[in-house]
């Protein structure tokens, strides 16, 4: 937290009175404009016409009056400052060096853009598209009630801080990535001409119908790539981005429609020839005006293992990045639902120790669904829904207790369930809003809207290079060689233990991957026959299933099943040796810090050179602004660390995937009546033969990506505060402009936000 600026000289009101005297004259004042809604700033941002430039070095404030009056709004405190530093940058001196070029640098900075991303997990038919529009108050926004017409493709929605209209941004995967799919398609109809029942057959024959109709049986990859299959979306062809603009919620929802859902005979899709979803990597909704969405997107991923690279990798990245998952079921089967449990389960490492998840909610749809609901009087129908919400939410809190997959990564505090009812929320025909659990989900919404409050963070921002700018204009002498010298003294001090802390982390994770090397040797038979061999009641047809694992690099998703992972299966043991210390090393719940608190507890001492009285008086704003840029450069390293430590996670089976690639390769070579035994029997020889150094690999590339981040960290707090002491008390403030006006200006507005 930013310290309080203490004025030393006059106060604020008197300081903006003589403002408000000096700049009498209108027409040598800048004159700010408010920018317009078709402007490019999506944070409010002011286009500034400075009409005087002739005197720079002179402070900013005293060539312009703001609308300063106490009491003002988030927005109108967040204009006034923006205004204030882009003045201060006009009125640096015109020199390159390291000192302006540090204060111009930090001032483009403090626009920031961070947003929380909510995961919306759950089967066809469960109720989330229904549950996103009730919440977000867009009854017609995402389409929903019909079962054959699916969602098939990633959804973000976000907010449109650019105009006032209901906006889609439509992201295609290549022409090239489109190319090879389509070879792998045919090839794969061309193996099982004879099993239209078979569900991967059934899937590329949705697909390639949904694009072409009729016209892509007996044609070859190059026939299908010609323009007339694309004409009406150039985009795809140019790589570019598709963007709808409407209205209305309504109106974008309909012209969406080709973009995002299967076939469907619903209304509006009847006059539909080509749906283009199959091209589609991900669709961005972005909704005006929208309270919950300030700082939120809203993420709605279809199921993984797609055979699209890109498209999967996509998923992986932004199931990783979720801050809070939401697994939603029908209410009357919430403990008893498989899919959802299993997709739970199957993305538990990509959001637990492989991503950023601090909180899962299971959220029970449909609870207003009451037999014989018209015999009911309204008390009754309330006390039947309040027992039947109160034992769906025991159930499944059971049901969590016993995933222990799932609990490596997650402990109950992060669990909640939820009960709702979209359908009653919107219409309130028979209920109160208040009967419905949408009301808590908005609250958390906000909650994590209010995780990064934009106005407070640019004020604190632009006090802390306000206070350098000062403290450096009016420090002088021997009292800031002394406070350098024991600042920098300090500094190693701290580099010390955050390297010792950091290397017992890396001894920690070697002990403990080493013991999963030795397991892994002697499992990974057992655990490969689990998947190679599967029961005899589901071996029918598995040598196309199989086929499709090797196709696709050892990962499959057959429709309405499992995934297929033998580079997981082989990495298991590894992954199982290290979840415990991971969890605690890179903690996602709670207050727990990274490396146990290590990076938190750096410090160089300024606060208790602060608190000396008036020991350090004449450096206090260069104290306060080291102070300041302690706590950023912490901040970022978290950041960091949390990005890295998803890399350093997954490195384990992407190693054992990238060994086992010439192996899937020669695998899928394989056709004939033969040809599943000999793609078991490749797949087992290699890991027979590279199994030892391909488990050792994995361990040695986990522990050098976490030399390598323990190097980066102990490179960037060194070189952040020694640049930081440098800059604030060895530079010659003779030439830097007085910032006090502003100074006072802004803390102002930070005490009132405060």
């Amino acid at each position: 937290m930013f310290h309080h600026y203490r004025p030393k000289h006059k106060d604020t009101s008197e300081m903006m009175d003589t403002e408000e005297e000096t700049n009498s004259n209108d027409d040598e004042r800048p004159e700010l404009v408010s920018a317009s809604t078709s402007g490019t700033s999506d944070k409010g941002k002011r286009k500034m016409d400075l009409r005087d430039r002739s005197s720079k070095c002179q402070s900013p404030t005293k060539k312009t009056r703001l609308d300063t009056e106490p009491g003002s709004s988030k927005e109108n405190i967040l204009s006034v400052v923006k205004a204030t530093m882009g003045l201060v940058e006009v009125g640096l001196p015109n020199q390159d060096n390291k000192f302006n070029n540090f204060v111009k640098q930090s001032i483009h900075d403090l626009e920031t853009d961070k947003r929380e991303l909510v995961g919306v997990f759950g089967k066809t038919g469960a109720g989330k598209s229904s549950l996103i529009n009730a919440i977000i108050g867009e009854k017609n926004l995402l389409p929903s009630g019909s079962v054959s017409a699916c969602t098939t493709v990633m959804i973000k929605v976000e907010a449109n801080r650019q105009n006032m209209k209901y906006e889609a941004h439509i992201e295609f995967i290549t022409k090239e990535e489109w190319k090879d799919e389509l070879w792998t398609f045919l090839n794969l109809l061309k193996d099982n001409a004879d099993q239209e029942n078979d569900e991967d057959y059934c899937d590329t024959v949705e697909k390639l119908s949904a694009l072409y109709g009729e016209e892509w049986k007996n044609k070859s990859a190059e026939n299908l790539m010609e323009y007339k299959h694309f004409k009406e979306i150039p985009e795809f062809l140019d790589s570019q981005k598709k963007i709808l603009t409407c209205e209305s919620a309504k109106e974008l929802s309909v012209v969406c429609a080709k973009y995002t859902r299967s076939d469907s005979i619903d209304g509006e899709a009847k006059g539909v020839k080509r749906w283009y979803w199959p091209l589609v990597k991900c669709v961005t909704v972005r909704v005006p005006d929208n309270e919950f969405l300030q700082n939120v997107t809203l993420v709605d991923p279809p199921g993984n293992g797609d055979c699209n690279k890109s498209r999967d990798q996509m998923w992986k990245g932004v199931v990783g990045s979720c801050s809070t998952v939401w697994v939603v079921t029908d209410i009357n089967r919430a403990a008893a639902e498989k899919e959802a449990w299993e997709i739970l389960e199957s993305a538990s490492n990509l959001v637990g120790n492989g991503g950023e998840c601090q909180r899962i909610h299971f959220i029970c749809t449909k609870s207003d669904h009451i037999e014989d609901w018209d015999d009911q009087s309204a008390a009754g129908v309330r006390d039947l829904i309040f027992k039947r919400n109160k034992h769906a939410k025991r159930k499944v809190n059971q049901k969590f207790s016993k995933l222990n997959q799932v609990k490596k990564h997650f402990s109950d505090e992060c669990f909640k369930v939820f009960t709702v009812s979209a359908k009653e929320f919107l219409k309130k025909k028979h209920l109160d809003a208040d009967d419905t659990e949408i009301p808590k989900l908005q609250e958390l919404l906000q909650d994590l809207n209010d995780c990064h409050p934009e106005t407070l963070n640019y004020v604190s921002g632009a006090l802390e290079i306000l206070s350098l700018i000062q403290g450096a204009s009016r420090s002088q002498g021997d009292d800031k060689t002394d406070v350098c010298t024991e600042l920098e003294e300090k500094m190693k001090n701290e580099l010390y233990n955050v390297r010792k802390s950091m290397e017992e982390t890396h001894r920690s994770f070697e002990r403990c991957l080493s013991e999963g090397v030795e397991n892994s040797k002697s499992s990974w038979e057992r655990k490969l026959n689990s998947v190679l061999h599967p029961p005899k009641s589901k071996d029918k047809g598995f040598h196309r299933t199989l086929k499709c694992v090797v196709q696709n690099g050892g990962i499959h998703k057959p429709r309405g099943r499992k995934e297929i992972n033998l580079n997981m299966k082989l990495a298991s043991c590894l992954t199982d040796s290290i979840d415990e210390e991971f969890k605690k090393t890179f903690p996602n719940e709670g207050k727990n810090e990274p490396f146990n608190g290590i990076i938190n507890k750096f410090s160089v001492g300024t606060e208790r050179m602060m608190g000396e009285g008036q020991k350090y008086d004449d450096v206090e704003l260069l104290l306060t602004f080291l102070s300041t840029e302690e706590e950023i450069i912490k901040t970022k390293l978290k950041e960091i660390i949390r990005e890295r430590k998803k890399i350093i996670y997954s490195s384990l089976m992407r190693t054992i995937e990238e060994d086992m690639q010439e192996c899937y390769q020669r695998a899928a070579e394989f056709t004939g009546a033969s040809s599943l035994d000999n793609m078991r029997r490749t797949i087992m020889e290699h890991v027979h033969n590279s199994g030892n150094i391909m488990f050792e690999k994995a361990k040695n590339e986990m522990l050098n990506q976490l030399v390598n981040l323990k190097m980066e960290i102990l490179e960037k707090l060194e070189k952040t505060m020694q640049e930081s002491i440098e800059l604030s008390l060895k530079t010659d403030g003779a030439s830097i402009p007085d910032v006090q006006a502003e100074l006072e200006l802004v803390n102002l507005y930070y005490n009132e936000l405060m």
